[in-house]
């Protein structure tokens, strides 16, 4: 990803964990099933702490937990939700292996930890939440929207997470 911010992308500080699982919480309101976010960040940026946030929003009843050696937990909320969790890939091939396409393009809300591990297989719409550590407790948050829809998702999260 480019550091030059593109007009439509949103740059922010979260102050907390709670904060950014609210933050999650929030952006769920204007996900559609069919949508995708590629977390993208370090161990420990609260990748993990957003997806529990979506999953809250999109009333998920049991908490939302890393599947980093399952690959894929799916939820029932509102919609499908599929959790899946790139780290242990070796290389992006492993991806289609376990059926990333097939998330991709399903009826849920596809949730992408270590999404940058995806390459070329991400679709060409999905909406990138990096995640950058900057203290012991505040994160940078960048969300970068790739497609038409994704630019209309980021101005409906805007307004509903930081009007007055």
């Amino acid at each position: 990803m480019s550091p030059i911010l593109a007009p439509n992308t949103l740059d922010f500080i979260s102050h907390s964990e709670a904060q950014t699982r609210r933050l999650g919480a929030r952006l769920a309101a204007v996900l559609n099933p069919g949508d995708v976010l590629a977390l993208i960040g370090e161990l420990g940026t609260g990748k993990t702490r957003w997806v529990q946030g979506v999953c809250q929003g999109l009333e998920v009843a049991e908490l939302a937990v890393s599947p980093t050696f399952t690959l894929v937990n799916e939820y029932q909320g509102r919609w499908p939700v599929y959790h899946i969790d790139l780290y242990r890939l070796a290389d992006t091939s492993e991806a289609l292996t376990f059926g990333l396409e097939d998330y991709l393009y399903g009826s849920g809300i596809s949730l992408i930890e270590w999404a940058d591990r995806a390459g070329k297989f991400l679709p060409d719409s999905y909406l990138a939440v990096e995640l950058y550590h900057l203290e012991e407790t505040k994160r940078r948050v960048v969300l970068r929207p790739h497609g038409a829809r994704f630019i209309k998702v980021l101005d409906a999260f805007k307004e509903a997470a930081f009007a007055g």
